[in-house]
């Protein structure tokens, strides 16, 4: 018998979570597993309801019922112990949830539970945050600082920021170490993956795994207009690389030193981190259920 704590962001995503309660009745097996639910009242309650539960030690698997945010706030609550991740993805870009092949039929994500089978995943270490899957400085950052105080989530409202946005920001020259060697690039923006994707099924770091013990850096400059209807398909058809405007990197460590406008993407949610950033792989070192 697995002891499993579900940790239910309510407002999160397109409101998939809102009948998690029917859900689990109907499709757990309570033959295998017992359940609690746990709601949250607060931006970032999530990782102290995991963090709780974690000291409590009488859970097996502590579930994020949400989006990319939610998974990290649990990913950060869990941190260093042997508790397993699970994942019901009900966010707008489930980027995590997708790269692992998980159902985003929530009835379907449940039934995945009740074998509970698990796998080891990297995770990426930021100064002294987490991040699960992904993490973007410069235009990335913006609009995830934007949709933070959008009223509305999903892909629609990310494009309305995104497309509102383009046309005014400017390129920034940031200064990088990776794995000790030094550059410097002008970038619309940078993404530091873990998995593949942003979410949404775009598909920004094709050559990411989430077991390799590498951070794939991606640095792309401004895409010209006439140049995006030839370039925003190839995020959907996991051929980003044959992109002229981006370049990849693989790294154990990476430092960025001019983080000028300090705000960071982590994980979808727009957090403010600082100037200097060092990031690092810690190689299989969250246990989550997969299918």
């Amino acid at each position: 018998m697995k002891r499993l704590l579900f940790i239910v962001n309510p407002v999160s995503g397109i409101g998939k979570q809102k009948k998690i309660e029917q859900l689990l009745e109907q499709h757990i097996d309570k033959s295998l597993i017992e359940y609690t639910i746990r709601y949250t009242e607060r931006i970032h309650h999530g990782k102290d309801l995991a963090r709780e539960a974690v000291e409590q030690g009488c859970f097996d698997a502590i579930v994020a019922v949400g989006g990319d945010g939610s998974v990290n706030d649990v990913v950060s609550g869990i941190a260093g112990s042997d508790v397993t991740l699970g994942i019901i993805p009900c966010g707008s870009g489930n980027g995590l949830a997708r790269n692992l092949n998980l159902p985003l039929n929530p009835a379907n994500a449940i039934e995945v539970l009740n074998h509970f089978k698990v796998e080891e995943i990297d995770t990426i270490y930021l100064n002294d945050r987490i991040v699960a899957s992904i993490a973007g400085i410069g235009f990335d950052a913006r609009v995830a600082r934007r949709m933070k105080l959008a009223k509305v989530r999903g892909l629609q409202a990310y494009a309305k920021i995104v497309i509102s946005d383009y046309p005014t920001y400017k390129e920034h020259i940031f200064r990088l170490n990776i794995d000790g060697n030094e550059i410097e690039r002008k970038a619309w923006f940078i993404s530091f993956a873990n998995s593949n994707q942003f979410g949404y099924n775009t598909t920004i770091a094709p050559l990411a795994k989430l077991d390799d013990g590498l951070i794939d850096v991606c640095i792309v400059d401004r895409i010209p207009l006439l140049h995006l209807p030839l370039t925003a398909p190839l995020l959907y058809l996991n051929h980003f690389e044959l992109s002229q405007h981006v370049e990849f990197f693989k790294a154990h460590e990476i430092t960025v030193y001019n983080n000028d406008e300090k705000w960071v993407n982590i994980d979808g949610e727009g957090e403010r981190v600082g100037n200097e950033l060092h990031f690092r792989n810690v190689r299989k070192s969250l246990k989550v259920l997969v299918p």
